[in-house]
C-alpha cells in the first residue's frame, strides 16, 4: 500500500496562496458519491475481471469497462493518434512479458552438502527479463556485498573494486542508515539506493550473475507473502534494446532465516556482517566453500498492454494539461492462498483509485469546462514496476513541459473519514503545500509519513512524472479516523497490509465506509480545479532533485 512520505509542509510559500476563487470553489465543489465509488470497485475487483493482470482476459474487461465509463461521463478520447488524425481511447504500451515455465531448481552447496531451496518458500525467483529461454547457473561463488550500494556523492562503495562477474551477490534491503536512523543516507527515510530495483540495476551494471536480496519485514516494509506473490508471478518490463544492462540473469529474494543458515554453514555470522555493512569501511565477504546453482526455463514475448486516456479540453489553454492518474492493473491470477483463492482482486489496490478518477471526471463534467485541459489517465503495469506511467513519461500523449502537474490516486483507505490526509513521498513540491492548504480549509490536517524508511515515493505512478521534472504527488488517506482516532486507523492499515495487500483477500466489501475516500477526492478535485482555472504553475522547491529538470523547460511555460 502506497502511503505518505514527507517532512512537515510549509504553508508560508508565497506562490501557494490559492487563486481568489478558491474559497468559493470549496463551497461550490461537486460532491463525490461514495456509492458510485463502491459500484466501480465492486465491478473492477470482481472475480470476473480475474485480478486485472496485463495481457490477460482481465485486461480486456478492465479496459472495456473504463472506456465505457469515460464515454458515458462525456470525456473525449485522448490516447494514441490514429491514421485518420483522431485519438483513440487507449495508448499502446509495448511490454516484454516473462514467465517461468516448469519448476525452479535452485539451491546452495556448502562444504560439499547440497541444500535445495523451494520456490516461494526459501526463495522467490523472478522470471529472467533478459530475453533468454532458460537460466542455468552452476556452482557460482556467493559474495555478501552489504547493501550493494555505489554512491560516489556520499563517498560510499560497498563493492571496493570487487570483480563480481559470474558471482551471486547477497544484498540487504533498504539503506545502510535504516538500523541506526542516522548517517550518510538521510536517516530512516529511504533513498533510491535502498529500493530493490536499484540493487538489481547496480548488480547488472557491474556484470554479476545474480542477486539474492535478503528479505526482512521491517526494512522491506512488507512481509514475505508480498515478496512471494509479487515475484513468482509473470514479470513485465518496458521493451529494452540491451536488457542485460538493467537486469542480471538471476533476480531473487531469500528469507532472512535462509540467509542466516547459509552464512552459519559458511562459518559466518549474518548479524555481525549486517552491522559491518552499515559502515562505509565495509568490504565484500566471500562465503568460502559455498556456491549457488539454479536452473529454470523462461518464456518471453512482447505484448501490448493499454493505458487509457480520457480528456476534458480546456477552453482557453487547451495545450496545458492537469493530469489525474492511477493504475488499473493488479496481480491477476497467481498462487493460491490458504483458502485456495487464486484471484488477486486488487480492490483497494487499485480499483478504488480508478473509481476515484472516474468520479473526479464526472465531477468536472458537471461544471463548465475549465480553462486548461484535464487528462484522466488510467495506466497499466504499475504492479510490474510503474511501467505504464514510465511508458507515458517516455512517450507522453501531451507535452510534459506544459503539463501543469500530476495528481496520482492509489490505494485510498476504505476505513471511513479521517481528520488527516497525506501524500506518498516528500517531493518538496508546491502541489503538496496546496493539499495542506485545502485540508486546512476543510478543518483537516496533514500527517507526515510514519514510515519514511519504506520508500513510498518511488512506489507510485507519480514517480515517472517526477523524475522527468513534472510536479507530481500521490495522495494518501489519513489514519486519524473520525471514528476511533489514530489507534483505529493504524489498526485498519496494519490489518490491510498483513492480510490483504497483494493477496487474494484484497476484495470489495459491502461493509466499507467510502465516505473518507470521497472526502480525499474532494480535496484533489479542488486542487485540480484551481490549477485548471488559473495561470499557476506549481514548482519543485529548493532541495528537490527534480527542480533542475523542470527549470530547463521554463521558457515553454508562460
Amino acid at each position: 500500500m502506497k502511503r505518505l512520505l514527507l517532512a512537515t509542509a510549509l504553508l508560508a510559500a508565497p506562490m501557494l496562496a490559492p487563486p481568489s476563487f478558491a474559497k468559493n470553489l470549496a463551497a461550490d465543489a461537486p460532491k463525490i458519491n461514495p456509492a458510485k465509488l463502491s459500484a466501480h470497485i465492486k465491478v473492477l475487483s470482481s472475480d470476473e475481471f480475474e485480478g486485472r493482470g496485463p495481457a490477460t482476459a482481465g485486461e480486456k474487461k478492465a479496459v472495456g469497462y473504463i472506456v465505457e465509463q469515460m464515454k458515458a461521463i462525456g470525456l473525449s478520447p485522448a490516447g494514441d493518434v490514429q491514421k485518420d488524425g483522431k485519438r483513440a481511447w487507449t495508448q499502446n504500451v509495448p511490454l516484454g512479458k516473462f514467465e517461468i515455465q516448469g519448476p525452479v531448481n535452485a539451491g546452495v552447496t556448502v562444504g560439499g552438502d547440497k541444500q535445495a531451496w523451494t520456490q516461494g518458500e526459501q526463495i522467490a525467483v523472478r522470471a529472467a527479463m533478459t530475453n533468454v529461454d532458460a537460466v542455468s547457473i552452476k556452482d557460482a561463488p556467493i559474495v555478501f556485498v552489504g547493501y550493494g550500494v555505489k554512491a560516489p556523492e556520499r563517498n560510499w562503495d560497498d563493492f571496493k573494486g570487487l570483480d563480481v562477474k559470474g558471482k551471486i551477490l547477497v544484498v540487504l534491503i533498504n539503506d545502510p542508515d535504516f538500523e541506526t536512523g542516522s548517517g550518510d543516507f538521510g536517516g530512516k527515510a529511504m533513498t533510491y539506493y535502498g529500493r530493490w530495483t536499484y540493487k538489481y540495476e547496480e548488480a547488472a551494471r557491474l556484470g554479476a550473475a545474480g542477486v539474492l536480496i535478503v528479505h526482512e519485514t521491517a526494512p522491506a516494509s512488507y512481509g514475505w507473502n508480498t515478496v512471494k506473490n509479487s515475484n513468482t508471478n509473470v514479470m513485465f518490463d518496458i521493451v529494452r534494446k540491451e536488457p542485460a544492462k538493467q537486469h542480471p540473469s538471476l533476480e531473487a529474494w531469500i528469507q532472512r532465516d535462509t540467509a542466516v543458515e547459509l552464512f552459519k554453514k559458511a562459518g559466518l555470522d549474518f548479524d555481525a556482517l549486517k552491522k559491518q555493512a552499515q559502515s562505509r569501511d565495509f568490504k565484500p565477504v566471500t562465503l568460502n566453500g559455498a556456491t549457488f546453482s539454479a536452473d529454470y526455463k523462461v518464456k518471453h514475448e512482447t505484448i501490448v498492454s493499454k493505458n487509457i486516456a480520457g480528456r476534458i479540453v480546456g477552453t482557453k489553454y487547451p495545450n496545458e494539461t492537469v493530469i489525474y492518474s492511477g493504475h488499473w492493473d493488479h496481480l491477476g491470477v497467481g498462487a493460491p492462498d490458504a483458502r485456495g483463492d487464486k484471484i488477486y482482486n486488487g480492490a483497494v489496490d487499485n480499483a478504488d483509485g480508478i473509481a476515484g478518477i472516474l468520479e473526479l471526471a464526472r465531477a468536472f463534467k458537471s461544471r463548465p469546462a475549465p480553462q486548461r485541459s484535464i487528462l484522466f489517465l488510467a495506466v497499466t503495469a504499475e504492479e510490474k514496476g510503474l511501467l505504464g506511467s514510465e511508458y507515458y513519461g517516455a512517450n507522453p500523449l501531451f507535452p510534459l513541459a506544459t503539463t501543469v502537474g500530476d495528481i496520482n490516486i492509489d490505494a485510498l483507505s476504505a476505513a471511513g473519514p479521517a481528520k488527516d490526509v497525506g501524500t506518498s513521498g516528500d517531493g518538496k513540491v508546491d502541489l503538496q503545500d496546496m493539499l495542506v492548504a485545502k485540508a486546512k480549509l476543510h478543518g483537516r490536517y496533514f500527517t507526515p509519513d510514519p514510515a519514511p524508511q519504506a520508500g513510498h515515493f518511488y512506489r507510485s505512478d507519480h514517480f515517472p512524472f517526477a523524475k522527468r521534472g513534472v510536479p507530481a504527488i500521490s495522495i494518501g488517506s489519513g489514519n486519524d479516523l473520525v471514528k476511533g482516532g489514530k489507534e483505529a486507523g493504524e489498526k485498519a492499515e496494519q490489518d490491510y497490509t498483513d492480510k490483504r495487500y497483494h493477496q487474494p483477500a484484497d476484495e470489495w466489501s459491502p461493509d466499507w465506509d467510502l465516505s473518507g475516500q470521497a472526502m480525499d477526492l474532494g480535496l484533489v478535485y479542488e486542487i485540480g480545479a484551481d490549477l485548471a482555472n488559473s495561470r499557476v504553475w506549481p514548482k519543485w522547491q529548493a532541495g528537490s532533485e527534480f527542480k533542475a529538470l523542470r527549470d530547463k523547460t521554463a521558457a515553454q511555460r508562460k
